[in-house]
């Protein structure tokens, strides 16, 4: 029996965000274990359809990549391209790992990273927060399946009726990836690191509260501690939060390579990721991953990303924040715990797991009998999940 399915390359004419991360490693790792003959590809064929002019980057040897819809006009790029272009190619099964996919094609398993739009909306501008309003529920109705990243995610899926929860799957993203990271310093990222350097990445979107730390600049100063911040925002999605603030220990780096990121990481006090509402919130894994201590937020799914590996604050209370960086700094050894803390963590999240998990569910709208579903709670939220 063949067995044919599609995966959504859309992916790959965006900017690289966590999203498309994610999308990334997931179908680089569907590819090593369809090379490897897992059990669950027997008889599968996959494709990457992507649009053309697509930078198909990726390394892939057992997924085939091809090109789909015209090379110009409206529909060669874009939401027209995925809703018209896309399912014209398509023959089986189809995966979207986008927050998105066609509406008209109802086998399909489409990833829903979260509904910050919902739950944060002044993060977000009109035409995006609209677009999302429709889309997500258009495709909770229509996919046969709906993946997503976290518990917390699946619960908001289904408390705000947005999918069923008993066509649920929580892929997580994986760590794996950073064992490509080699650290190593750029000018800029070099004269700011140091023990005293606190690590903030993000955009000024209100729901990344870089206002939070921002707003005890002085106070950190006065405590020989320093902010880098690292990343750009995109005003086609994101709201700017305004004009960047300044003072002598705030240093804006932009956008950052991975490797440059990893040394300033490896070599400053912590990560502080002081968020209200993440999916999933990557940043916190590849941190621990590389070694790096993570104080972060202690709502949404931060918690159930870091465990008990991170230290938490309110993501309303500065004075919280300012008491765990002085712990951290004083605490003879917490450093150090926290970063075989990490370690430990990042264990529980896989690039190849997720992959197999996206396998079993191809299985199983398949018809397979090695599908083996069960039912589960997450956060008190019932849906299926792989086991």
């Amino acid at each position: 029996m063949r067995r044919h399915w599609a995966i959504n390359g859309r992916f790959l004419t965006q900017k690289v965000t966590g999203v498309q991360r994610y999308a990334r490693e997931i179908v680089e790792a569907l590819d090593r274990r369809i090379a490897a003959g897992d059990p669950l590809t027997r008889g599968l064929d996959v494709e990457l359809l992507v649009p053309a002019g697509a930078a198909t980057t990726l390394h892939l040897t057992a997924i085939r990549p091809r090109v789909v819809g015209p090379a110009r006009g409206p529909l060669a790029s874009g939401h027209l391209w995925e809703q018209f272009s896309l399912p014209r190619g398509l023959e089986g099964g189809l995966i979207s790992l986008g927050n998105g996919g066609p509406l008209l094609h109802r086998r399909q398993i489409a990833c829903i990273h979260d509904v910050s739009t919902r739950s944060f909306p002044q993060s977000y501008s009109v035409p995006f927060r609209l677009l999302q309003r429709v889309m997500v529920p258009a495709i909770g109705r229509a996919a046969a399946m709906i993946s997503t990243v976290s518990h917390h995610s699946a619960g908001e899926l289904t408390e705000r009726g947005l999918c069923a929860a008993d066509k649920l799957l929580v892929a997580p993203n994986g760590h794996e990836h950073t064992r490509h990271w080699h650290p190593q310093h750029t000018p800029a990222t070099r004269a700011v690191a140091g023990p005293g350097t606190i690590v903030l990445l993000g955009s000024p979107a209100p729901h990344k509260n870089m206002d939070l730390l921002l707003g005890i600049a002085d106070r950190l100063a006065a405590q020989d501690l320093q902010l880098a911040i690292v990343g750009n925002v995109d005003g086609r999605v994101l709201r700017n939060g305004g004009d960047r603030a300044t003072g002598e220990n705030i240093h804006w780096l932009g956008r950052l390579s991975d490797d440059a990121l990893a040394a300033l990481l490896q070599d400053s006090l912590c990560l502080a990721f002081p968020s209200f509402v993440e999916g999933f919130g990557l940043p916190l894994l590849e941190a621990m991953a590389i070694g790096c201590p993570v104080v972060t937020s202690d709502t949404a799914s931060m918690p159930e990303v870091c465990g008990p590996a991170a230290l938490y604050a309110s993501p309303g209370n500065p004075d919280a924040w300012m008491d765990r960086f002085a712990r951290l700094r004083r605490e003879e050894g917490l450093r150090e715990r926290m970063i075989a803390a990490g370690h430990k963590r990042t264990q529980r999240f896989s690039w190849h797991v997720s992959a197999g998990l996206y396998l079993e569910a191809m299985a199983a709208l398949d018809g397979l009998a090695e599908a083996r579903w069960g039912a589960g709670k997450a956060g008190g939220i019932a849906h299926r999940i792989l086991v």
